[in-house]
């Protein structure tokens, strides 16, 4: 997957606005090493409820996302059905657009793809645009509200999470 390579490469921010965020062990590693070398990453995803599973496996994730210093903002309006991301890098500005969420089913299952663009003017629009919608309609999760959920709102999360993981291991793929 050329994302984790694209986040590798990453010199000063990274935006991430997707559905659904349940990145694979490689992505979640990439993400976070990233926010370590001093790399601001920003994700907005969707707030709004719509599917069980995808709602709450990717609150699983939150937790080390946001230990790891990473921004979350979840869009609220309305459903987010954006699958986007900007990189900055030593070579330009990488943009990706497509279809697929950073899900396992649109990653292994469906028939689904992004394309990379590498050209500095796309990736500033669409990060205006990002940006525009963070500042406006987003809310940010602060590490000490996320980590104070109700007990049964953390269990569904990680019931979701074991499931997910259950059911890749079953079909034999790996994220």
């Amino acid at each position: 997957c050329a994302l984790p390579i694209s986040i590798g490469q990453a010199r000063s921010e990274i935006i991430i606005a997707n559905a659904y965020f349940i990145p694979g062990v490689a992505l979640q590693r990439a993400l976070v090493k990233a926010a370590r070398r001093g790399v601001r990453v920003t994700l907005l995803l969707q707030g709004r409820y719509e599917y069980f599973m995808q709602h709450h496996t990717s609150r699983a994730m939150y937790g080390v996302m946001l230990d790891a210093g990473i921004e979350i903002i979840e869009y609220e309006p309305s459903f987010l059905h954006a699958k986007v991301a900007v990189f900055d890098g030593a070579h330009g500005a990488i943009a990706t657009v497509g279809s697929s969420n950073l899900d396992p089913i649109s990653l292994l299952l469906a028939r689904e793809a992004n394309v990379f663009i590498r050209d500095d003017a796309f990736a500033a629009e669409l990060r205006g645009h990002l940006v525009e919608a963070m500042g406006k309609v987003g809310v940010r999760i602060e590490p000490t509200t996320h980590m104070k959920r109700p007990f049964a709102m953390r269990s569904l999360a990680w019931l979701a999470y074991a499931m997910m993981r259950i059911a890749l291991f079953a079909t034999r793929n790996r994220y």
